[in-house]
């Protein structure tokens, strides 16, 4: 499992209000409202299942040729969004708090109904007319207080009305808040209801569904006890819960079960997560020693090699491979193990099968590539080349792929590549500066017109997003 930020174009500041309704379909927390975005995690077996729970839902729904991704955020937290029409969001908390794959399959077909209903669009459209109305608002109640005062101050007549003016502006204010959160509990609502019907169509449960939002019904409640169910964004939990039942229970595939296969890779990635994400002793509560299950096996190896037993982790997952000596993901663990344990050459064999069992998966590529660098033989330089370039050009935002093709290129003596790497990484990593230095002196060590050269020049007249 690999760390990485991702690069998020600044969204164009709102004012509060609005921006306070539009939280609800996209509720980062403050502390990722970033201009580089939230901090995402990408690992190719959690993504992978993601996307086949997906795909027939997305099918259905007439958005399977969209080329929508799957994003796993840095966040505990149980909680799924969809943002720019083109991804979907979910915080590995959900995956790792959804006890069966329908749970959290009925989670990506609420979002998926926020994608085919088209949402986001008709909700910058609210946002935008709601704008224009403050602004009329706000134009209206600052001449009526600007008549107040040119009339003179001493007057109660004239702070009469100035204070009608300051009316002018709250009460428009309150009203067009309260239309925008009532337009977003309906898109909650048809998000649900249309959930359920990809779910039906792909001969799915949606329990699920229905389990996972009672489950927080009763922590909403307390929380949500004398609210006023209009500023509610979403609708009122119980009332939401019980319509949910209602047509979710009539689907003939209410009683169905997860096949037992899907569930143990369910429970692999999931062990996986809690391996990566948590403290060692949660995870050994978790799974402890006398849990020999696969998943429990696969998350104690994990945590082990993660905090320095390289030896026992490696025995570990040794005995696993054993079992299943096709799971790319087994040996992928294995060499980020032996590189992360300082040992590149002695990962370059696991990594190197892994790739293989994994159809070429380009963040495993990224792995054999930064295995064959680290090596420091120079006869691996010219396969981690070719390695690193394929693996870029199919997950092109990753930060990784590029700073390692950099030290290959430079390993070849090629600098003209190598600085352009480099500066394709600082790129994606939001440092703008120093991408356009060394897109500027790649430019100097490229022939002009050449594909390196007009890359490079690219980054050069590249503007950082606007705030």
């Amino acid at each position: 499992m690999l760390f990485q930020i991702t690069l998020r174009k600044k969204a164009t500041a709102l004012i509060s209000l609005l921006a306070a309704a539009a939280i609800a379909l996209t509720p980062f927390s403050a502390a990722h409202a970033q201009a580089k975005g939230p901090p995402v995690l990408r690992d190719t077996e959690t993504e992978q299942l993601l996307r086949e729970y997906t795909r027939p839902i997305l099918r259905v729904a007439g958005l399977e040729k969209q080329n929508i991704q799957m994003v796993i955020v840095n966040e505990g937290s149980f909680n799924a969004f969809v943002a720019d029409g083109r991804r979907i969001f979910v915080n590995y908390g959900a995956i790792l708090q959804s006890e069966t794959p329908n749970q959290i399959i009925g989670v990506l077909a609420h979002e998926t109904g926020h994608l085919a209903g088209g949402h986001l669009s008709k909700l910058r459209e609210q946002l935008a007319n709601a704008q224009t109305q403050m602004i009329i608002a706000m134009l209206l109640g600052a001449g009526a207080m600007a008549v107040g005062s040119t009339r003179g101050s001493g007057s109660a007549g004239n702070n009469g009305l100035a204070n009608a003016g300051a009316a002018a502006l709250a009460g428009p204010q309150e009203m067009i808040r309260r239309t925008l959160l009532s337009y977003q509990r309906q898109q909650e609502e048809n998000a649900d209801r249309a959930g359920v019907k990809f779910l039906t169509a792909t001969q799915q449960s949606p329990r699920g569904m229905y389990e996972t939002f009672k489950r927080f019904t009763s922590e909403s409640l307390f929380a949500a006890r004398g609210a006023d169910p209009y500023l509610q964004s979403h609708p009122m939990p119980a009332e939401r819960v019980a319509s949910l039942q209602e047509f979710a229970s009539a689907s003939p595939y209410w009683d169905k079960k997860d096949d037992p296969a899907l569930q143990l890779r369910h429970d692999m990635v999931r062990a996986k997560i809690s391996a990566f994400m948590e403290r060692p002793e949660t995870v050994y509560r978790r799974y402890p020693l006398t849990n020999d299950s696969m998943p429990a096996r696969y998350a104690r190896a994990i945590s082990t090699y993660l905090h320095g037993d390289l030896r026992s982790a490696l025995t570990q997952i040794d005995a696993l491979i054993q079992v299943q000596p096709n799971n790319a993901y087994f040996y992928e663990v294995r060499g980020q193990a032996l590189l992360e344990g300082g040992k590149p050459a002695e990962a370059i064999p696991a990594l190197r099968k892994a790739v293989a069992l994994s159809n070429n998966a380009p963040l495993i590529e990224m792995l054999l590539g930064q295995a064959l660098v680290g090596s420091d033989n120079k006869a691996y330089t010219d396969d981690a080349v070719r390695i690193l370039r394929a693996a870029v050009a199919r997950e092109p935002e990753a930060v990784l792929g590029y700073m390692q093709l950099a030290m290959a290129y430079g390993r070849k003596g090629d600098y003209a590549e190598a600085d352009l790497a480099s500066a394709q990484a600082a790129y994606l990593r939001g440092d703008n500066k120093t991408a356009r230095e060394l897109a500027t002196r790649a430019k100097t060590r490229f022939a002009v017109g050449t594909p390196g050269w007009v890359k490079a020049d690219d980054i050069v007249a590249s503007k950082p997003p606007r705030n």
